[in-house]
């Protein structure tokens, strides 16, 4: 199982997920932790990853888990197309919700523990591989998942990883603030975390 996980983009040491790929130069580009912002803005958003990966060297595309709701044997043969799938930041309970849906929270276990690709995922896109989304309420918004898809609430993580994630640890963005809350919160309830702070990465060889 490879995984390069980010607290913001690619960090400090992008040759790492070079590395990681192994000479793969096709790159997914996930963006639904966006799926709750108005269409322009997710847009533009989800264009500067592509923008970003390509700069690197990367045949980057993006892959919307929303044209796979309810028809996961599509999702499946469309991720098998590539090297790596780069899942960016957002909201991390719309995230998880929409790989529910699309099927993708077992599909990408699958590909990974055959070793098919390489998971790369900054703030939301690594936070989803927790035990549990359980904190980061006190950051993002869970109701924004149930309004964009009509759905319940998802808080259990995809498990890939034994700790949580916690991102944007005393990095200089708003964000930084709330999660200090969760890293209290994590104390008091002995869980188990690893912080990150903006430039740091985390990877599984």
């Amino acid at each position: 199982m490879r995984l390069f996980l980010s607290s913001w983009k690619l960090g400090d040491a992008p040759e790492l997920l070079d590395d990681l790929a192994q000479g793969a130069r096709t790159a997914a580009v996930v963006g639904n932790a966006l799926d709750a912002l108005p269409a322009p803005q997710r847009q533009q958003a989800t264009g500067r990853e592509i923008a970003m990966l390509r700069d690197r060297g990367y045949l980057a595309t993006e892959v919307d888990l929303r044209d796979h709701f309810g028809d996961a044997g599509t999702l499946a043969e469309r991720l098998s197309g590539f090297g790596v799938v780069w899942v960016h930041g957002g909201n991390p309970f719309v995230l998880r919700l929409a790989m529910a849906l699309s099927g993708a929270d077992e599909i990408l276990p699958d590909l990974l523990y055959r070793d098919s690709l390489v998971y790369a995922g900054w703030s939301a896109g690594a936070c989803v591989l927790s035990p549990s989304l359980r904190g980061l309420e006190l950051v993002d918004d869970p109701a924004d998942a149930v309004t964009v898809y009509d759905r319940p609430v998802l808080w259990e993580g995809l498990g890939l990883l034994d700790y949580a994630f916690v991102p944007h640890y005393r990095s200089p963005i708003p964000e930084s603030e709330p999660i200090e809350r969760v890293v209290e919160r994590y104390d008091r309830e002995g869980v188990l975390y690893r912080v990150f702070r903006d430039g740091e990465v985390a990877l599984v060889p």
